[in-house]
């Protein structure tokens, strides 16, 4: 018997304006079990999130009109409070110490340099679940 996908049940929003990205990650994330929805823009995803209730945000920083750092305050500042609890990863190309911080006082949880190799982002996801499950 094949051990379970480990990401399994879980809904996964992905946010990234480049198509090849959206693609790519929503390939690794589907491959290892999740349900992925991917959406170009974070008035997309501001619009999408209540009728989706994702367990996990993955989200470019660098994106046209609203960037990544405006979008998770965003959805921190969201009634209900569910919101200020969603695990969120940004995920950019953009991998200094710097962005890092910003990344983490804007409101991520976790920062992640592109390009990320699949297990990686796989193991990222299952490990932040889990410590947010426990």
């Amino acid at each position: 018997m094949e051990p379970p996908l480990p990401l399994a049940g879980l809904n996964i929003l992905v946010v990234d304006d480049d198509d090849d990205s959206r693609f790519y990650i929503t390939t690794v994330l589907e491959a290892d079990g999740a349900t992925v929805m991917a959406v170009p823009s974070a008035a997309v995803a501001l619009k999408v999130l209540p009728e989706l209730q994702p367990d996990v945000l993955i989200c470019d920083i660098a994106m046209p009109g609203e960037d990544g750092y405006t979008l998770i305050r965003k959805i921190r500042a969201l009634k209900p409070d569910i919101w200020e609890k969603l695990p969120a990863i940004a995920l950019t190309a953009y991998g200094d110490s710097e962005y890092r911080s910003r990344a983490l006082e804007a409101g991520f949880q976790t920062h992640v340099p592109k390009p990320v190799d699949p297990g990686e982002l796989v193991a990222i996801v299952a490990e932040l679940v889990a410590s947010y499950e426990s």
